[in-house]
């Protein structure tokens, strides 16, 4: 057996081109798109990370703001620079990029966020949403990486109705919001979430249905942990610095031996991560959205 590829750049190019669509309807109605980010210090993945972010902002025709500080920043102008956009009508939703330096409290940081304009998701009032939120309608921006994992399953036309889920990893951006987001009763799979203190990790992935690997430890789901025919999701980077001094290598959480045991595997790179980016210009165009339907509903009530 060789698993099919859950190919993540396919679906976000389709994602991307249905985008356009909606931000030009947008326009029409006076409303222009805008995506902040704050980038504080000179770190290379998060250059190269901000940088693709506005790359994809030019393809469906979303405003870039860009903020850099550097990396000496106190907290306090980082949280001024977070207030200027909060107050930007310009700014439909932005990121602050992780990691902050070491010195600066990233917890403060994101409260300091506009919940109405948290494009990533983070904000402690949107997960609070996510927690209470299980069977209404989602208004709220949702996690990126979280939500593109369902998305990508979902396109490519496998259902998690029921299905056994083990997640592996519990941190704040992956496992805790997606065990939650799969449990909403219009997803309902069944979840474990397993992390370091998971006895037998093993036992734990080998009778699940979809495993999704967001350790940040390469190699550690292998082919003897997976059920045949199951899918699995590598979320978890590493970055490997090349001896020779050439560009640094990605390194999954998912041994490649697991592509002859699963049924379906996302490649890494280029399966998770293009969805992560997609997902944050859908959360950015729906806040747009929602911004749009309430600056016209105030419309309508002075007219009355």
């Amino acid at each position: 057996m060789t698993a099919r590829k859950l190919d993540g750049k396919a679906v976000a190019a389709q994602i991307k081109s249905e985008l356009k669509e909606r931000v030009a309807a947008l326009r029409a109605r006076g409303i222009t798109p805008g995506l902040g980010t704050v980038l504080v210090g000179a770190d290379p993945a998060s250059e190269v990370y901000v940088r693709g972010k506005h790359r994809d902002c030019r393809e469906v025709g979303i405003e870039s703001l860009q903020v850099r500080l550097p990396q000496s920043s106190s907290l306090e102008q980082i949280t001024e620079a977070v207030a200027q956009l909060n107050r930007n009508p310009a700014c439909t939703g932005f990121i602050v990029q992780l990691p902050l330096p070491e010195h600066i409290d990233e917890e403060a940081v994101l409260s300091a966020v506009d919940p109405e304009k948290d494009a990533d998701g983070l904000h402690p009032v949107n997960l609070g949403r996510l927690v209470l939120d299980v069977d209404h309608r989602q208004d709220f921006p949702v996690p990126c990486t979280p939500r593109g994992i369902v998305e990508l399953a979902l396109r490519c036309g496998l259902d998690w109705n029921g299905k056994n889920v083990c997640v592996v990893g519990r941190g704040r951006t992956v496992g805790r919001p997606l065990t939650l987001l799969l449990q909403r009763h219009d997803i309902n799979a069944t979840v474990e979430c397993c992390h370091r203190g998971t006895r037998d990790l093993a036992a734990h992935t080998a009778r699940a249905d979809v495993v999704v690997a967001a350790a940040g430890v390469p190699g550690l789901i292998g082919a003897k942990m997976v059920k045949p025919g199951a899918v699995v999701f590598d979320v978890g980077i590493t970055r490997r610095e090349s001896t020779a001094g050439g560009k640094a290598k990605i390194a999954g959480d998912v041994d490649p031996g697991v592509w002859e045991t699963a049924g379906w595997l996302t490649p890494n790179p280029g399966g998770v991560g293009p969805m992560t980016r997609a997902m944050l210009l859908v959360n950015l165009v729906e806040a747009a959205q929602r911004q749009c339907a309430a600056r016209e509903n105030r419309d309508n009530s002075v007219k009355l």
